[in-house]
């Protein structure tokens, strides 16, 4: 489906009546524009931020993290720890329920687990400190560490990505997308409403419990106060923009920065900004493939990577949300540093990085940037990133797509004369970002990693060390030396730190504050 259809069918979605419910009584329904398109709701293949987005309405959690990162149980009634600190038994609170009625049971957690555990940096930690995973009974599970892991609870707790499905598809493997839906969570997903490019639909999921206590980030009562929830997708900020004015949708989770100073000063309407930590830019690199596959060429780049020109270009002259000057952890949220970090602030020298690339042994191969059309942020960066390269000498290529395409083409890691690419652009939430133990993309276990696969042993030994760590001075100083193994290595070029205005209508109470949206607790006024 080309943009100008997809714009169409989403503009008569907004705009069409909400068909006859079997009550008397009319639905009632929240239109949410997201940020991108949910190519599909599977958050461990797609492992997009609008599939997670999802999944947090879909399915729930064992644990729930806090605003200030403690892991509160969340379908768990509590667990227990064996007084040689290596056996934790879990068991689920009583009368949980998946979206088909079907009770929830211990078997679904740990194969739920099991799947994850073989995607997300946090599982394969957890997966390589286990000696067992196994199931009581219907309400208990334990797993069995090989030594005393403290962490547990909070590392169950910190991946954003880890949900409890029936078991029968968390047996699905782990590359495979599932193909059924059946949720845990506060909204069942109506997956014959949706249309991909076009409109996502979820409507409250009777059958779950919500926990008592007011809700917290991840944790706490996650109460559906709408009857449902429509997801819009409106690529065109103009578009989206306008729909938000005229009342025809109720929230936009990411409105572009050229759109703000009109919204600001519509009746009816509210900017705000509910993420405490905060979004980073970035590109991957390719390690996999010539020419990125070059440490000496990843590490040319970096005298004319322009932080404040990447941020102006995808975010605009907003210097109070923009924050350039950054490293590989997220800043403000205690494992960031200066270390090594001259590499991006110094002064930028386009003459010394051109003469960097040509002693590397850079000859001429094609450097693919792939471009997502739809996502602002990720189109500048691209953008900005083709026309840095050219000044610089490099052969580039900039193939545009949509975001659907471009999370299906970074799969690849064939040779960009067969179908891959060199550099992706990325956006991704500050909390993901905030310590190694969730840090996705600063890995360096190569083809068993994030998109880009960087093979750095270094990176990965001090990573293990950090779990090890003492105390929090302990772990800050070893995120001070992979920050400077980053810099030497470059898994993936950090570009900026920014928080990202939401707008709603002025009728809706404030969302739950959160890095990504949550509609649980929000209300209609």
């Amino acid at each position: 489906m080309n943009r100008r259809r997809i714009l169409k069918a989403a503009r008569s979605f907004i705009l069409a009546p909400l068909a006859a419910p079997a009550i008397a009584a009319p639905a009632k329904t929240l239109r949410f524009v997201p940020q991108g398109n949910l190519n599909h709701p599977d958050p461990l293949v797609t492992i997009a931020p609008v599939a997670r987005n999802a999944g947090h309405m879909i399915w729930d959690q064992l644990y729930g993290q806090t605003l200030t990162g403690q892991p509160v149980p969340q379908m768990l009634a509590g667990h227990a720890l064996s007084s040689d600190g290596r056996t934790w038994r879990f068991t689920l609170r009583e009368e949980l329920r998946f979206h088909d009625g079907v009770p929830v049971r211990a078997q679904d957690c740990v194969a739920s687990l099991l799947r994850w555990s073989k995607r997300r940096a946090i599982g394969l930690k957890i997966a390589a400190e286990t000696d067992v995973t196994r199931v009581l009974d219907d309400r208990r599970f334990e797993i069995v560490t090989k030594r005393p892991f403290p962490l547990l609870p909070a590392m169950l707790a910190r991946d954003t990505f880890f949900f409890v499905m029936p078991e029968r598809m968390a047996n699905t493997p782990p590359l495979q997308q599932i193909s059924e839906f059946v949720g845990s969570g506060p909204y069942r997903f109506v997956s014959d409403e949706w249309v991909s490019g076009v409109r996502a639909v979820f409507s409250r999921a009777d059958t779950y419990t919500p926990r008592n206590e007011p809700p917290d980030f991840l944790a706490g009562g996650k109460r559906a106060l709408f009857d449902r929830i429509e997801w819009a997708v409106l690529p065109d900020p103009a578009t989206a923009s306008a729909a938000l004015q005229r009342g025809e949708v109720d929230w936009l989770q990411r409105p572009h920065t050229d759109s703000l100073p009109i919204l600001r000063k519509s009746p009816g309407v509210v900017v705000n900004t509910v993420d405490p930590f905060g979004s980073m830019l970035a590109f991957l690199i390719n390690h996999q493939q010539p020419p990125f596959n070059n440490p000496a060429l990843r590490r040319a780049l970096l005298p004319a990577i322009d932080q404040a020109t990447y941020m102006q270009g995808a975010i605009g002259d907003d210097t109070a949300i923009a924050r350039p000057g950054i490293g590989f952890f997220t800043p403000g949220l205690g494992m960031d540093s200066t270390a090594g970090l001259e590499a991006l602030t110094g002064k930028r020298d386009i003459s010394l990085a051109r003469r960097l690339i040509a002693e590397s042994g850079y000859r001429n191969e094609k450097i693919v940037i792939l471009a997502a059309t739809e996502v602002p942020e990720q189109s500048a960066i691209s953008q900005i990133t083709a026309d840095l390269f050219g000044r610089l000498g490099l052969n580039v290529d900039l193939v545009t797509m949509d975001q659907g395409v471009l999370e299906k083409r970074r799969l690849s890691r064939e040779p960009v004369e067969k179908g891959g690419w060199s550099i992706a652009p990325l956006t991704f939430d500050g909390l993901s970002a905030a310590d190694p133990s969730s840090h996705q993309i600063l890995r360096g276990i190569g083809t068993a990693g994030f998109f880009g696969w960087p093979d750095i042993p270094e990176l990965e030994a001090q990573r293990n060390r950090w779990f090890d760590a003492p105390d929090r001075d302990a772990q800050q100083a070893i995120c001070r030396e992979m920050q400077r193994t980053a810099f030497d290595a470059v898994p993936f070029m950090p570009l900026g730190h920014w928080f990202a205005p939401t707008a709603l209508r002025a009728n809706l109470t404030a969302p739950v504050r959160a890095p990504f949206p949550i509609f649980w607790g929000i209300d209609r006024s």
